[in-house]
């Protein structure tokens, strides 16, 4: 890899610390904006957990998103830590290319295992949200293997950080949070715990005439990984896209306990009359950092 540079600060925020690299470089995917948020403890000789989430422009500060509104990490993390609800950690935000996005959070794998007849319903019922189904090329395989062979080596080489499974974790909303459990199912050696908030199982605007939760699920069915050494958070809202999200998220709760997930390790909540913006997701983002850290 190429040399990578910071320029601190370039993104305002309101607690801690960051650092914006930009490009920064990879053989995997397009390369693209990198912010990684420091503590205002941090300290280079300490070791702290990390904490990768995806959509990097939404999470800490409006002025570099397209909606003008944003996760307000830096401040949730701050306040978190100085309540000693969770240990200090280290936050990299990864920016999406916004006309790649679909192509690299869909989860891969479960949508190259489509049969000839669902592929022909989703050809019969084109859904103007992913035009690439299924004639394009999907790209999550290579956004993951730029996580943990390209830009995870760099951090844990940059930064004073814990660098095993227990203390690495994944978060997004949305196809965020596809790639968040994909990523996890794919990398159980790396990552020990995903959040997935509003996860987007049907992939799609629609749920009639879609075969795509069903593989979303058999896939998981078949690739979680040891309910003793990882944990994973789910939740939605009622409203917006959230409203349709309820009876997937309940068969992907029954294959977790099915898979022995217990409480402590596999949460899901919903959450009545929210929706799927990232003032839905910002005001329950301490749920599953607590749920990552307890009994640690």
């Amino acid at each position: 890899m190429s040399s990578v540079h910071s320029t601190a600060q370039y993104i305002p925020v309101a607690r801690g610390s960051l650092h914006y690299y930009n490009p920064f470089p990879s053989q995997s995917i397009d390369p693209r904006p990198i912010a990684v948020w420091l503590p205002d403890s941090y300290r280079e000789d300490q070791n702290y957990p990390v904490l990768y989430m995806h959509d990097g422009q939404m999470l800490f500060s409006f002025t570099v998103t397209k909606d003008q509104d944003d996760w307000g990490v830096d401040q949730e993390i701050d306040k978190l830590i100085r309540l000693g609800t969770i240990p200090e950690v280290i936050v990299v935000g990864i920016f999406n290319h916004v006309s790649l996005r679909s192509l690299e959070y869909l989860p891969q794998k479960p949508l190259n295992a489509l049969k000839e007849k669902e592929i022909a319903i989703l050809t019969e019922h084109p859904d103007p949200f992913l035009p690439e189904i299924p004639n394009g090329q999907l790209l999550a395989d290579d956004y993951l293997r730029f996580l943990v062979h390209e830009l995870k080596p760099f951090i844990d080489r940059t930064y004073a950080t814990r660098p095993g499974r227990q203390n690495t974790f994944i978060a997004g909303s949305s196809m965020g949070g596809l790639i968040s459990w994909y990523a996890q199912c794919e990398y159980p050696n790396v990552f020990g715990a995903a959040a997935c908030l509003s996860t987007h199982w049907t992939g799609l605007f629609r749920t009639e005439n879609n075969p795509i939760p069903g593989r979303f699920l058999d896939y998981l069915r078949k690739n979680l990984p040891p309910p003793d050494t990882h944990r994973f958070y789910f939740d939605h809202g009622t409203e917006d896209l959230d409203a349709l999200y309820g009876p997937f998220q309940v068969q992907a709760d029954q294959i977790g306990k099915e898979k022995g997930y217990t409480a402590d390790t596999w949460l899901s909540n919903v959450f009545p009359g929210t929706g799927h913006a990232e003032a839905d997701w910002r005001v329950r983002l301490h749920i599953p950092l607590t749920f990552f850290f307890h009994n640690d």
